[in-house]
């Protein structure tokens, strides 16, 4: 039993990657001043997601079978969870950059895609910090800006509220 478990131990490079060894770091639009201190944004991020992606299928039918094709690539929605803090910096930031998409009083906004979208960058970091994978989600814009519960019951505990992210694409690396 022990040279099973020393051959597992011998191909669990680095101990294995660890989900709570992570950087998220926000980039701001090009023409959206919305005031977001980004070295200290990548602290408040609590939790986020290497990305997913899925192909399609294109089925062709052919004598009574299927021939199964591969589609176009789907990017699935981002979420990010960010802890609050008192000044609401990335709150406020993000309300701004919905704002500047969509105006909240008259529906007024940007219409140049590059205006009002960004790239993300999230890294898995290993045990020393150093950076083992990078995936740049691409034209990244915040899709929805989730609510903040409040409640008397809740003592012991930092507000959080999650963000919702549309991308066209992601990169990532080592490949």
């Amino acid at each position: 039993m022990s040279s099973n478990i020393d051959t597992f131990k011998a191909n669990l490079r680095g101990g294995g990657a660890r989900a709570n060894q992570f950087r998220i770091t926000f980039a701001t639009p090009p023409a959206i001043a919305i005031g977001l201190d980004i070295p200290r944004t990548s602290f408040l991020i609590r939790t986020g997601q290497l990305p997913g992606s899925s192909v399609g299928e294109v089925v062709v039918p052919f004598r009574g079978r299927s021939l199964y094709l591969a589609g176009d690539r789907e990017y699935e929605a981002w979420t990010t969870t960010v802890l609050n803090d008192t000044d609401f910096m990335v709150r406020n930031a993000m309300e701004a950059w919905n704002n500047g998409m969509n105006n909240y009083v008259d529906g007024t906004g940007l219409t140049n895609v590059a205006d009002y979208t960004a790239d993300l960058r999230v890294e898995q970091l290993d045990r020393s910090d150093a950076v083992i994978k990078t995936y740049f989600l691409r034209n990244c814009f915040p899709q929805a800006i989730g609510a903040i519960d409040l409640s008397y019951d809740t003592t012991t505990e930092v507000e959080t509220f999650d963000i919702t992210w549309r991308y066209t694409h992601f990169s990532p690396s080592g490949i």
